[in-house]
């Protein structure tokens, strides 16, 4: 499968969510009920599906595990270099830090699945279930440590994809079967999540230029789409990989920052505007850049 092939029906998928959203008067509260409708029930029964399917055996998965939360490190810790090195607003610069290495699951799990099947859908989501929680963690704590609000423990609690993937992992690891109709049931969710979630990814691109911020703009971007990966790749090349493992693992830390990095900066008295121009930005430029990063591998 030719890289156009691969990641081309996606972006289509997302610039077709951002065409509808500016051509139609459906509303703000329309996209907003799609939003919650994906992330509280079809995107977990995606998550719950493929994790509960998944034969873990950390022998084989557990350096991919290793190589994606090692990668993830090294963009939270150079979140906080940057911090002394920036002069911006503290809270802009702390809205800014989850864009780094946070990541978009819906385009995540989309690639994986027209790269592999459900081999790689089962592996990126494994990714995901660990991804989360790090990453929560450190961009609630950058969040609460500039504005004193936020629990860590409550807000990972409440989180969706976070419960679905830890509910399919301990399925699995139980040895239980799904059932044929359940399992079917959460597969055509799932196939929903999918493709309502590339259309969100667009829905919610906002384009205005953000004047002020520009080398914290740069900096973050950089981070999520060249370093986490070139870290990913080397390490998964280090430790030596397989071939499906190492591609896998590569996507999962080159993927766009998460969109939902904007609901968690404005519910925590972030810098709302700033975060979507960097989750947008970082959305336009990943077109170019994972395709680099497929032809690197």
């Amino acid at each position: 499968m030719s890289i156009a092939t691969l990641l081309m029906p996606d972006f289509l998928m997302i610039l077709l969510g951002f065409i509808i959203y500016r051509m139609t008067n459906w509303g703000d509260t329309f996209w907003t009920g799609v939003e919650k409708m994906v992330y509280y029930l079809l995107f977990p029964a995606l998550l719950f599906y493929s994790t509960a399917r998944l034969k873990l055996h950390f022998e084989t998965t557990g350096r991919l595990l290793e190589v994606g939360m090692l990668a993830l490190l090294t963009g939270i810790v150079l979140t906080w270099i940057g911090k002394l090195l920036i002069k911006t607003e503290a809270m802009t610069y702390a809205s800014g830090m989850q864009t780094a290495y946070r990541f978009n699951s819906y385009i995540a799990l989309a690639i994986a699945s027209r790269l592999a099947g459900e081999d790689g859908i089962g592996l990126m989501a494994l990714l995901l279930g660990f991804g989360v929680p790090l990453c929560n963690i450190a961009a609630v704590h950058a969040l609460a440590s500039g504005s004193g609000k936020g629990n860590v423990l409550r807000e990972l609690s409440k989180n969706p994809l976070l419960i679905a993937t830890s509910c399919g992992l301990l399925f699995s690891v139980s040895g239980l079967v799904l059932p044929e109709i359940v399992g079917a049931v959460l597969l055509r969710l799932g196939n929903a999540s999918l493709a309502l979630g590339l259309l969100m990814v667009g829905a919610g691109l906002r384009l205005s230029a953000v004047r002020e911020n520009k080398v914290m703009t740069a900096y973050f971007t950089a981070i999520k789409l060249l370093a986490v990966p070139a870290a990913a790749l080397l390490i998964g090349r280090q430790v030596g990989l397989p071939d499906l493992q190492l591609k896998i693992v590569v996507l999962f830390c080159a993927m766009p920052t998460a969109s939902s990095c904007f609901i968690l900066a404005t519910r925590m008295g972030g810098n709302g505007p700033a975060t979507a121009f960097l989750v947008s930005f970082g959305t336009l430029l990943s077109a170019l850049t994972l395709p680099f990063w497929l032809s690197v591998m």
